[in-house]
């Protein structure tokens, strides 16, 4: 009778070791990282955030998110903007990574009410490949909007595309709902762009404005504009409120 040899099989902790990477293999790794960083760096195509010697460290960065959710080093670079030293992702880019999951049919949008008013509202939904359920995403409500601060910042795009605003919020939160992996835990550059704007309007922060603006509000008031509304006015574009002392300029600038 002929006797069976058993093969030993690798132990587990051999199966361990093997997959971990040489500290050589590493270190070339890190080397070709960097040299591919300093490439993009050099390019006029990348944003400035990423150009010259400073923008190296952030072409790592967005080159090692692109390889965790599986999108090109350039794309990332030009989709992650940086808002007040906080990265945020292009809404745009957030909608297209969730149409090209594959886990999910395309984002739509379910409306209500007249885009602008009051009674408007929308919510970003999608079909599950998988269960085939239907996934609703979270009502974005003209109320949530001016409750939360977002109408009334400086410069705000939701005062002249409020239907766009509410469709990129509306697919922001389903994202976070449902595919929080995608965005890897980061909000959308609007979205860090809209709580900066309301955590400087409630903080009772002030802005200055420069000796010739002041002129220029003290000149239109004594031609006969009215001071308030001048102040609400320009308040209201900075986002912030302006320092006493520079009201009291331009309301007594009829004063003798």
């Amino acid at each position: 009778m002929e006797t069976q040899t058993n093969i030993p099989q690798e132990s587990k902790v051999e199966q361990k070791q093997e997959q971990v990477m040489p500290m050589s293999q590493g270190k070339e790794a890190w080397e070709l990282m960097q040299r591919q960083a300093i490439a993009y760096s050099k390019s006029t195509l990348v944003p400035k955030e990423y150009q010259g010697p400073n923008g190296v460290s952030n072409c790592i960065i967005a080159m090692e998110m692109a390889s965790r959710i599986g999108a090109n080093a350039l794309q990332v670079m030009q989709n992650l903007h940086v808002v007040q030293g906080r990265p945020g992702w292009s809404s745009a880019f957030l909608i297209a990574c969730i149409n090209q999951s594959g886990k999910f049919s395309s984002l739509r949008y379910e409306e209500r009410g007249t885009p602008g008013q009051d009674d408007y509202a929308v919510r970003a939904w999608a079909i599950e490949k998988e269960s085939g359920e239907r996934l609703n995403g979270t009502w974005i409500t003209w109320e949530m909007v001016k409750a939360e601060g977002w109408f009334g910042k400086a410069g705000s795009k939701w005062k002249t595309m409020p239907e766009q605003m509410a469709k990129y919020r509306a697919a922001a939160f389903w994202q976070r709902a449902y595919a929080p992996e995608i965005s890897m835990g980061l909000h959308t550059a609007d979205e860090v762009e809209d709580v900066a704007a309301s955590k400087a309007k409630g903080s009772g922060m002030s802005i200055a404005l420069t000796k010739s603006q002041i002129q220029e509000l003290r000149t239109k008031v004594i031609n006969g504009e009215d001071p308030d509304e001048l102040i609400n006015s320009v308040e209201e574009s900075l986002g912030a409120p302006l320092p006493m002392y520079q009201k009291k300029e331009i309301l007594n600038a009829t004063a003798q």
